[in-house]
């Protein structure tokens, strides 16, 4: 961006969800730099996300991380919360950016710098889609410790998302604390709409 020397991409992990918090990732690179692989986290997989995020936190100017816990989700609202995630991770940058990318098409507010939504920045931003994978591989490890605090629902391996299995699971032992009350599946997901209404 022309103007501007420290500009920081940002982005979140986990919106789509049931269970877990939605984790976000900002990031300062140096001018000019890009870092080879470095991709929208969805088309990488778990190995090659960690080798990178290795690889962009040894690099990056700054870094930080943002989250919103399950009950911050229920009370704000997955998008709402999403954008509180972003915020707080380029709140958190030292030094502080002087322009903000951030994907998506919502706005953050408030927010101290001067900003720009970028509608598949992930795949359009390199330093957004830094954060894409970092966000990633956080919110991953996250999903770990969550499988050793909630075992049966396979946390570990589907991440909080709304697979046959995770769903199966939450029928047999029902919704556990770190499932979102507020999420409602749409599409092709609709029979399974009200999963939690008895919760």
């Amino acid at each position: 961006m022309a103007g501007y020397s420290r500009i920081a991409g940002a982005d979140e992990a986990g919106r789509g969800c049931l269970a877990g918090p939605v984790v976000a990732a900002a990031v300062m690179l140096p001018p000019r730099l890009r870092i080879r692989g470095v991709r929208d986290s969805k088309l990488l997989d778990h190995h090659t996300r960690e080798r990178l995020a290795q690889r962009i936190e040894s690099r990056a100017l700054t870094f930080a991380y943002g989250i919103c816990t399950v009950d911050e989700i229920d009370n704000l609202n997955i998008l709402r919360a999403s954008l509180l995630a972003m915020r707080r991770a380029l709140t958190q940058l030292t030094p502080q950016p002087d322009f903000a990318l951030v994907d998506g098409n919502q706005v953050i507010h408030p927010l101290p710098v001067p900003q720009q939504t970028v509608v598949d920045g992930d795949a359009l931003c390199h330093a957004i889609a830094a954060a894409s994978v970092l966000a990633k591989v956080k919110r991953d490890a996250m999903m770990r410790s969550l499988d050793i605090d909630f075992p049966g629902y396979g946390l570990a391996d589907h991440k909080g998302y709304a697979t046959r299995a995770h769903v199966e699971a939450i029928k047999a032992l029902g919704p556990a604390a770190c499932h979102r009350r507020t999420f409602r599946l749409t599409g092709s997901d609709a029979l399974q709409a009200g999963l939690f209404a008895n919760a």
